[in-house]
């Protein structure tokens, strides 16, 4: 077991190094000038050379590569008395010569450019939005998906049958931003008097007389179009795991010595179905966390995907490339966390 968790992280530090070198290249070729796009089109030659210089970009690529390496590890060399040393509270590991030191940090992720604040920052304040919004979503899916999946099942080849599957190919042939756009429209702005909820809004509103306040209402219709497809995608792996898991001998014998059949459905069948179920709402997870981009847009809900759109308009490199590395470890560390849930669901499961 702990070879195998040390593996896993093996592998999934070096799928991270991967997906740095990749944002790193795409965003380093591209032939805008980052110092231009700080300062203005209107600023001098002065200071957009003194912005290059503060941004490495004198330096030659390999250089620049190594900084920002260096920036992104937990474990860094930087000059013991540098600014960005005591902004990170960090703390000095070993002195090292040249007035340098290894030092424990937080990652750096660098600076908005049309703001200035750390992306780190940015990043974190966006994060409960994008995070209440997908587990919402996943929550509503999974539900929802495994109940139509054991009513499909258990009603094989009826028109309950027949409906969930003609519901769920549906529901997987639409895209989410594609479906976003119909029930922001058809919920939001058509039947807005009937259902009062709005086709965009955050978690926050501001009202000139009461302030700030919650508004859960916004939360429905994004999650509505955001859990569309794990939930027919859930529905099917139900239907069709359950079904395979009913033909097993254990479920004819559990029948025969006179167990009800929601028990035996819900204590012995449907748990050893859950293993194609569980991997996909891992890995839906992991992409509603990490790719609700234009549902976010669509409904002006605050998120990380909200905010990296708005970085790409505004070609706030720093800010898409953080935004991009902060999806990139979701992915891994919900990836990780599965491989170990399969063990706890399903002894059968054995992990070297």
């Amino acid at each position: 077991m702990i070879y195998y968790f040390l593996g896993r992280v093996r592998y999934s530090l070096l799928v991270l190094w991967g997906v740095v070198t990749l944002v790193f290249l795409l965003f380093n070729i591209l032939p805008a000038d980052p110092a231009r796009l700080t300062m203005g089109q209107r600023s001098d030659p002065a200071s957009l050379a003194n912005a290059r210089h503060e941004m490495n970009l004198d330096k030659p690529i390999y250089t620049r590569y190594l900084i920002y390496l260096n920036n992104l590890s937990p474990i860094g060399i930087f000059r013991s008395d540098s600014a960005g040393v005591a902004e990170n509270k960090s703390q000095m590991l070993l002195p090292l010569p040249g007035r340098h030191a290894l030092i424990l940090k937080w990652p750096q992720l660098g600076r908005s450019y049309r703001t200035r604040k750390e992306v780190s920052a940015i990043l974190t304040e966006a994060l409960p939005g994008t995070v209440l919004l997908a587990l919402t979503a996943m929550t509503f899916a999974t539900i929802l998906g495994i109940l139509l999946g054991v009513l499909a099942a258990l009603k094989k080849n009826t028109w309950l049958d027949t409906s969930a599957i003609a519901l769920s190919v549906a529901g997987i042939s639409m895209p989410s931003f594609f479906a976003g756009l119909l029930i922001a429209w058809f919920f939001g702005y058509l039947l807005h008097s009937y259902t009062g909820l709005n086709m965009t809004g955050s978690l926050w509103e501001y009202d000139p007389f009461t302030g700030r306040h919650l508004a859960l209402r916004n939360l429905i219709l994004p999650a509505f179009a955001l859990g569309i497809r794990p939930l027919a995608v859930i529905a099917q792996l139900t239907r069709s795991a359950l079904l395979d898991t009913l033909s097993q001998d254990y479920i004819r014998t559990a029948y025969a010595k006179g167990l009800s059949q929601s028990k035996t459905i819900f204590r012995h069948a449907l748990p050893n179905a859950l293993n194609p179920v569980i991997t996909a709402v891992s890995g839906w997870l992991a992409e509603l966390l990490a790719g609700s981009f234009f549902v976010e847009y669509i409904f002006g809900w605050k998120g990380i995907g909200k905010v990296t759109v708005d970085a790409l308009d505004k070609f706030d490199f720093p800010l898409v490339m953080g935004a991009v590395l902060f999806t990139s470890c979701i992915f891994i560390v919900i990836n990780l966390f599965t491989d170990l849930l399969y063990a706890w669901i399903d002894p059968r499961v054995r992990l070297y």
